[in-house]
This record gives C-alpha cells, structure tokens and sequence, in this order.
C-alpha cells in the first residue's frame, strides 16, 4: 500500500471512530395491557425541550391510512420525508410487548429531548402522547405507566 494512501486512510479512520464513540444504543420496551381489542398501532420517535419533533424511532402498524390516529406523531412529523424509512412493523397485540432499538447521538442524552410514544386501536379511542419519558440517564431504566393501551414503557442504554 502507498504512504499516501495509508495516511488517507489512517486519517478517516482517526476522523471516523470519534464519531462511533459518540453514540448510543437505545431500547425502548412498552408492554401492552391486555385492553381486549385488535392490535394497537404505536409510534416512538424523539421531540426537543421545545417539543418539536426530532425523529421517529419506530412505528408499529403497517397500514399508512391508520397512522392518522397517531395524531400527535403524525402532526409533528408531516414534514419529514424519510420519517418512515427502515423503521416500520406489524402492530402490537394486547398484552404484547414491542422492543425497539434505535441509535442515538449522546448529545440528545440529558439535553431536554423527550421519547413520545402515540397509541391507537381499531375501533377504540385514540391516545397521543401515551407515554412521554425524558431522554435522560436517570429515567433509563425506570417504567412509566402509560395512559390507555401501554401497561409500561422504559429504556435502556448502552
């Protein structure tokens, strides 16, 4: 190999693991109550301090005329083209339980952002903002009740 293309590629690599360091592993978790209806459609994505959304973690529920009644999410997220790019999946039953893995910048950790999870069933009331839970090492870990269709929702990081 050429010295200057091992300087090349010694400075990309020197440039690129940084990077790699300053990111983090999330987990979110939410088991389902068992409601006794057909499975519930969840959106998890990230808002600001400001409450402004920031990006969408994972929806749970194929069928995009339904994501309507993730009225808080799909508000705040309209404007984002790629919001649903590689981060979709089938719905969650009663009493079932979605995990969702997402890798987030450690700069988004204890800065005010907040992890929102919307909820919705056929034929049910629609829940926005379900769960919220600060983005912050101290909430990692500890379960948030939610208010109609998640029994808890809670976090981990890595």
């Amino acid at each position: 190999m050429s010295k200057p293309l091992m300087t090349l590629l010694a400075s990309a690599c020197a440039l690129a693991l940084p990077g790699l360091a300053q990111a983090r592993t999330l987990t979110l978790t939410a088991q389902l109550k068992d409601y006794g209806g057909d499975g519930a459609y969840l959106a998890a994505y990230l808002t600001d301090a400001k409450g402004a959304y920031v990006r969408t973690l994972w929806v749970a529920g194929g069928k995009a005329k339904y994501y309507r009644h993730l009225s808080d999410w799909n508000r705040l997220s309209a404007g984002d083209a790629k919001r649903l790019d590689g981060v979709t999946g089938a719905s969650v039953g009663a009493g079932r339980t979605l995990k969702v893995t997402a890798d987030l910048a450690d700069a988004l950790i204890d800065a005010g952002y907040e992890i929102r999870l919307d909820a919705a069933a056929e034929d049910m009331r629609d829940s926005p903002a379900e769960v919220r839970v600060p983005l912050s090492t101290a909430s990692a870990g500890k379960p948030q009740a939610g208010k109609q269709y998640v029994q808890s929702a809670s976090f981990q990081l890595k």
